[in-house]
């Protein structure tokens, strides 16, 4: 078994509320990242993949092919967008990093499946000191 791992970068605002609560219970909740004018941050991804190296091509998974799904169906959609708002796999989702790194396994899975590989982590940084890593449902690393 072999892991590799593509790195993408990504900007984006969001804001961590629940609607039902009023400006300070969210202030109290979730400090200044309810702030309702929104906050940003310079996210920086981590797809690993896992599998067996395919023995005609010596790699694992085509890195340009990844990089492109990674592209297309999360960078395109998230990249300089409030993500409460205006990304549609976030929709209804409360936008933490944890749960923008669950959607982010959720949109990649399958399609990397289909691509050879098995999608073992997201991993999501958000600052220098917070970051979020996801293995999946029921997985065990």
């Amino acid at each position: 078994m072999i892991y590799i791992t593509r790195r993408a970068l990504f900007n984006a605002a969001h804001r961590l509320f629940k609607p039902e609560l009023s400006d300070e219970e969210n202030l109290i909740i979730f400090g200044k990242c309810s702030n309702p004018n929104w906050h940003g941050h310079n996210y920086t991804l981590f797809v690993t993949v896992k599998g067996e190296i395919n023995p005609q091509t010596g790699l694992l998974i085509n890195l340009t092919d990844l990089n492109a799904l990674i592209k297309s169906e999360i960078i395109d959609k998230i990249d300089h967008k409030n993500i409460n708002i205006e990304v549609d796999f976030m929709k209804n989702i409360l936008a933490s990093t944890e749960n923008i790194a669950i959607k982010i396994w959720e949109q990649l899975e399958k399609p990397i499946k289909e691509m050879g590989a098995d999608l073992h982590c997201i991993k999501l940084i958000e600052t220098e000191n917070n970051y979020a890593e996801y293995f999946g449902k029921g997985n065990k690393y």
